[in-house]
């Protein structure tokens, strides 16, 4: 696993985590979201930078993925081979 990013915020009512990003991500990547009480895997279903569907974010960017469980400020996302 490497670790490609941190939660920033996140949105319940839209279950959305907003992400800076350390390596590139893509729409159908796999992913582990881990926390001191987090931690699962989902593939990624869609990206949103600044409110605009991309199909991949460089690093450095900050963007909003789609979750299937409530996460917290600080988790860190992995993607998994």
């Amino acid at each position: 696993m490497e670790e490609i990013g941190e939660v920033f915020q996140y949105y319940s009512h839209i279950g959305v985590a907003a992400v800076k990003l350390v390596k590139e991500l893509k729409v159908g990547d796999r992913i582990r979201i881990q926390g001191h009480t987090t931690n699962f895997e989902q593939n990624i279903k869609s990206i949103q930078i600044e409110h605009k569907v991309v199909q991949k974010a460089k690093s450095g960017s900050e963007v909003g993925i789609k979750v299937d469980e409530k996460v917290r400020r600080h988790d860190k996302i992995y993607t998994i081979e």
